[in-house]
Formats: C-alpha cells, sequence, structure tokens
C-alpha cells in the first residue's frame, strides 16, 4: 500500500484499475478503469483497451474510489488544548479517515465568537500550508460561535463573522435563552448562512450522564430522560417554523427526535438534522462496561432509539451523520463514567466502522452510506456535492474495506485515544485521499 500512496501522490497521470466507483449523484456503483490527469478526472470507462501514455497503471481491483467525506462538526483542541489535538493533527487524522472537509466548531480557548480569532486560525492553516510536510487536504471550515463566550447571552458580530469565513453559526451547546435566540435567528436570516444548533433541555436532563430507563437504574448511573431532548427539539421547531430561518439539528439521539423532525419535515419546516455515528453503532447496553470513552453528550439511546435513527438515517429524516470528534487526553479521560467528560475521536475510526456494520450486513448500500457521509453533509452545509465523474476536480477517498488493523496509539494521527475500540482489532482503512 505504501508503493501505491506514492505512486498516487507522485504521478501526474495515474490509471486505477479495476477498482470500485461509487457517485451517490448520479447513483452509480461500478467496476471500472479511472484515468486522472493532474487535478481532473479525466476519464472513467469499463476498461481500456489501451494504456495511455505517461500514466502510471495502478491495480486496485478490491478498492473503492469515491468522493471524500465530510464531517458537520468536530473540536479541535488548538487553540488552548493543544495536548489534546493540534491544527495539524486533526487535520492528520481527517485525512487518514477519509474526510476531505471539515467543520470545526468554536469552543477553543479562545472561542471563535470574533472575526479576529477566526482570522488567526485561518492564518495558522495559511502558515502551515505552505510547507512540504502539511497535506493539501482536507479542507478546514470553522463555525462561528452565535453567542458571545459561547455563553449564550449575549449575540456575536454575525454580520462581521459571515463576511469573515465562518461557514455558518454554532455554539456546540444548547442556546438556553429562547427568546435570545429567536432574535438570533431573524438576524441571521438575510445571511444565509447554515445554524446549527443542540436540542437538549439542560433542566430536565439534570445530572443525568446516560440515556434514562431500565440500564441507567441497572447501572446505578444517573439518568439523562429522553424527554430533555424531545422538549427542546419541540420548542425549536415552532421557532423555526415561526421565522422560517433554516436550521439544522445536531446530535439527534432518540426515537423521539427523529418523529418530530419528521413530522416537521412533512409540514415543510426548514430544517436538517444529524446524528453522530457512534449512536447508531452502540446503544445503553454497551455502558454495562463502564467505559468511560461511552460518555457522550447526549448519551447513548436505548435499542429503540439506536432503530430509529439508523432508519431515519435510511429514509433521509436524518439528513447526515457526523463524527463530532473530541478528543481528551489519557489523563482527562481516565476517570469514573460519571465524572468523565463527555466525547470520543473518530475520524479514522467512523468510515471502517459504518462499512463493516451497515454495509458489510446489507442492511445499506455502500451509496447509501456515501450519502450520508458526503453528500448530504454538504447539502446542510450550503455547499456543492462532490461528484466522481469525468470533468470534475478530485476530491476523492481510495478505501479498503477488507484491510484489517489494530486501533493503537502509533496507528492513529490524532494525538488521543479516547475510543471504546482503542486496542481492538477492526477492518476497512482509507489507503489515500486524491485532491486537487
Amino acid at each position: 500500500m505504501k508503493t501505491l500512496l506514492l505512486q498516487l501522490l507522485n504521478s501526474p497521470k495515474r490509471l486505477l484499475q479495476r477498482v470500485r466507483v461509487l457517485d451517490p449523484l448520479s447513483d452509480t456503483d461500478r467496476i471500472a478503469d479511472v484515468l486522472i490527469a493532474g487535478d481532473r478526472i479525466e476519464a472513467i470507462e469499463t476498461h481500456f483497451d489501451s494504456i495511455p501514455q505517461d500514466a502510471s497503471v495502478l491495480e486496485t481491483e478490491g478498492l473503492i474510489l469515491a468522493p471524500g467525506l465530510v464531517d458537520l462538526y468536530s473540536y479541535s483542541g488548538e487553540p488552548g488544548h493543544e495536548e489534546r489535538e493540534t491544527l495539524a493533527s486533526l487535520i492528520a487524522a481527517a485525512k487518514a479517515g477519509g474526510f476531505t472537509r471539515l467543520a470545526i466548531l468554536p469552543n477553543t480557548i479562545p472561542p471563535v465568537d470574533n472575526p479576529a480569532t477566526l482570522a488567526l486560525l485561518q492564518q495558522k492553516l495559511e502558515v502551515a500550508s505552505q510547507t512540504k510536510e502539511f497535506p493539501k487536504s482536507p479542507h478546514l471550515n470553522f463555525w462561528g460561535a452565535l453567542t458571545v463566550a459561547i455563553e449564550g447571552q449575549q449575540m456575536t458580530e454575525l454580520t462581521d463573522l459571515a463576511a469573515a469565513g465562518a461557514v455558518g453559526f454554532a455554539d456546540g451547546r444548547p442556546v438556553k435563552n429562547l427568546g435570545l435566540l429567536r432574535r438570533l435567528l431573524e438576524y441571521v436570516k438575510p445571511l444565509n448562512k447554515p445554524v446549527a444548533l443542540v436540542p437538549a433541555n439542560e433542566s430536565l436532563k439534570g445530572k443525568g450522564v446516560m440515556r434514562e430507563g431500565v440500564a441507567s437504574i441497572s447501572y446505578g448511573l444517573p439518568g439523562d430522560p429522553a424527554v430533555s431532548e424531545a422538549a427542546a427539539i419541540a420548542s425549536l421547531l415552532e421557532l423555526i417554523a415561526a421565522i422560517d430561518t433554516p436550521v439544522h439539528l445536531m446530535r439527534v439521539s432518540t426515537r423521539r427526535g427523529v418523529e418530530l423532525i419528521a413530522q416537521a419535515k412533512a409540514r415543510g419546516v426548514p430544517v436538517t438534522a444529524s446524528t453522530t455515528w457512534m449512536h447508531l453503532l452502540l446503544n445503553t447496553n454497551d455502558v454495562a462496561s463502564y467505559d468511560p470513552n461511552l460518555r457522550l453528550e447526549p448519551p447513548l439511546g436505548n435499542k429503540e432509539d439506536m432503530a430509529a435513527l439508523i432508519e431515519g438515517v435510511k429514509q433521509g429524516i436524518i439528513d447526515a451523520v457526523a463524527v463530532d470528534h473530541t478528543p481528551y487526553t489519557y489523563e482527562e479521560k481516565t476517570l469514573s463514567f460519571a465524572e468523565a467528560p463527555p466525547g470520543a475521536i473518530g475520524l479514522e475510526l467512523a468510515l471502517p466502522l459504518l462499512w463493516d456494520r451497515f454495509v458489510e450486513s446489507g442492511e445499506w448500500s455502500a451509496l447509501e452510506l456515501w450519502q450520508c457521509l458526503s453528500v448530504r453533509p454538504l447539502s446542510c452545509l450550503h455547499q456543492k456535492p462532490i461528484s466522481c465523474t469525468p470533468g470534475q476536480p478530485v476530491e476523492l477517498v481510495l478505501f479498503d474495506p477488507k484491510a484489517r488493523w489494530t486501533v493503537e496509539q502509533r496507528e492513529l494521527n490524532s494525538l488521543s485515544t479516547n475510543t471504546p475500540w482503542f486496542g481492538k482489532p477492526i477492518t476497512g482503512r482509507v489507503v489515500t485521499d486524491i485532491s486537487d
């Protein structure tokens, strides 16, 4: 694979033979030869009778070539917590996981609640991109904060943040003051930027650390009732319907949440929604291990929640699957379950684990998986979708669904290792991305 990677990166013209090509936009899944010249896909043919001049021929049978993945929201440790993750390690982790675009939440120190902080991050990326070691992709977008210091008390200078290049607006946590939120949605409407909100009623949640139910009682852990999410979603949907500002609901985790969103979409409310990859793979029964890496926010749902989310993604009620990559150091995360900070890493793990669970089982098609990890997240960000067709710029990922590897620190690009899969073997790995 290393030889293949070097050829892909260094050859101006590359012919990938017998590769499985996925293009969710045209709904095609086929075996073909793909000729890439420079930064463009030159041709996709069932078979090239003669090898194009000056092309490096790469035998890619058994591999998958598809549009790059897009993550709607994740965290960066930099600035403020570089021991958790730097921009460089975040980009390396995303690249290794097949993500060619990331949208980073503003919860840094200082937070991205003003144009100056946003400009600082953009400048850091610009300087880093001029070094030979720095990868060309993925491309980082930055969410601008909705409220000053992400405290939910005062509106930020939304127009200035938009002009400075913020991809959209999100606090990455609930905005409790609905009066302020109403004004925010009214103000942001003409800016035509995405707004992402976290639906959670914190007074109903209380000190809950896992989804309330039989399991939480059995494990002796404080429960967070499903109604804490449902009540928040219901309130937000009423606001969205009244103001008619498009909004994205982040981290949907309950069956009732899926039902409310389906009903709102049916009556034309301008809402999109996402869940996280871990909420599709795990549920409250897995918390029996008390692994602090399963302490998430929102908490893992029960089996019925998980089933509703899976079906919601398949039907398009839940538009996208986000990684919500949340790095913490070993010392920060190695606490009792209830005391551990919520969150887990996932940029390098999401694609192989989702592929193994849903595509290999036949529950989803490969195209359905790529829809929720690439096409629909871009739609939520108001960006044009990526296509794997002749004439298009290359923003592709080459994935080996059969590669086996063990999740160890030496195998990860992230500086943090807070994942319940740490030390375990998994199947599926990105070979490389191919970007202009």
